[in-house]
């Protein structure tokens, strides 16, 4: 990746990756989709963050959501954060689910629950690469090395909580052992909030400081979707115009998840990145909406029992359309068989905030 610079608050703003970056997927992968789940704890999504919100309660209904994928053979990422690793119920129900062979633990970090608590909690402060390079370093390492304490391997891909990624991110995951970063949510700007802009990003795979990235995926539809990112920005200036272009079919941006994503809607996004030839969808959600009552998305019986028939139609519209489940390990396998990163890819990210 080249160009890394400031967005207009000073936050971090990758640049698009160069072509020899974009990992070319060997033949017999073929069309896959991934399901990461930003496993953490349940906190009230109206309120500053808070250090004492560390309840984990809902996993007690993680394997009902986990049987739910398995029979359709679709195994799961569990990206985990501090109050995760430390419950011991949260664990062991993990444990349970990771015999199926095939779902894996990785990493989410969530600064102002994980130690060590050397900063002030505040929204700027809850992008983690906000904070000074030896504080992001220290949480990474106090998390990294709590989940291999608990899972007996350390893990090799992460995300950063609220994708609060900065310049250095890369570099200190390279140096702790990760393969594989899914940080970077494509079309996506968190600027107004401190936050990284990830305008530039697309949705393919590619490598950066010798890491593995695999943005989330964001496809836009309607008739203006060739207007993309700056198009939804200009959008966004007007008022009420990001609602009236969805309305008008001209251009909505839709996120691989269950969540305030509508199912016709993101069905065809499917459609769309599958037609325009990409390998690898990458869909999420965070585990709290596997209960009702912790997240705005699922709020009561109705919006869960949504929110699996949101799965189930997804699920179905992706083997009719011959895109099959892939785990990590079959994802980081696939990387490594296109041969290593060019030399452009494999240097250190390196440059101003």
């Amino acid at each position: 990746m080249t160009g890394d610079a400031p967005n207009q608050t000073g936050c971090y703003r990758p640049a698009a990756p160069a072509a020899e970056a974009r990992v070319q997927w060997p033949a017999d992968f073929g069309t896959r989709f991934t399901i990461f789940v930003d496993t953490e704890e349940e906190f009230d999504w109206a309120k500053p963050f808070d250090r004492a919100s560390r309840g984990t309660s809902h996993m007690a209904a993680m394997p009902d959501a986990h049987a739910r994928f398995a029979a359709h053979g679709v195994p799961l990422t569990y990206l985990i954060d501090h109050p995760i690793v430390t419950s011991p119920e949260a664990v062991g129900i993990l444990r349970h689910l990771l015999e199926d062979g095939r779902s894996a633990i990785g990493t989410q970090l969530h600064p102002w629950v994980n130690p060590p608590f050397d900063e002030e909690v505040s929204s700027f402060n809850s992008f983690t690469g906000n904070l000074p390079l030896e504080l992001q370093e220290a949480k990474l390492v106090s998390l990294t090395e709590a989940i291999a304490e608990a899972f007996g391997a350390k893990p090799l891909v992460y995300r950063a909580g609220r994708y609060g990624i900065g310049l250095a991110t890369i570099d200190l995951l390279a140096r702790h052992g990760y393969r594989a970063d899914s940080s970077m949510r494509s079309a996506y700007d968190y600027s107004r909030e401190s936050g990284p802009d990830f305008s530039a990003i697309p949705n393919h795979a590619f490598r950066i400081g010798g890491m593995l990235e695999l943005p989330l995926t964001t496809i836009f539809t309607g008739w203006g979707r060739r207007g993309g990112a700056a198009l939804h920005r200009s959008l966004a200036r007007v008022p009420k115009g990001l609602g009236a272009a969805s309305r008008l079919g001209i251009l909505s941006r839709v996120a691989l998840t269950p969540e305030d994503m509508p199912i016709a809607e993101a069905k065809e996004a499917v459609r769309i990145a599958m037609g325009e030839g990409l390998r690898l969808l990458n869909f999420s959600f965070h585990s709290p909406s596997v209960e009702p009552g912790h997240t705005p998305y699922v709020r009561d019986a109705a919006d869960l029992a949504a929110f699996y028939r949101w799965w189930g139609d997804i699920l179905a519209l992706l083997q009719q359309l011959g895109a099959r489940p892939a785990s990590l390990a079959q994802i980081i396998a696939a990387a490594d068989a296109c041969g290593p990163a060019p030399a452009s890819a494999r240097a250190s990210v390196a440059g101003g905030l």
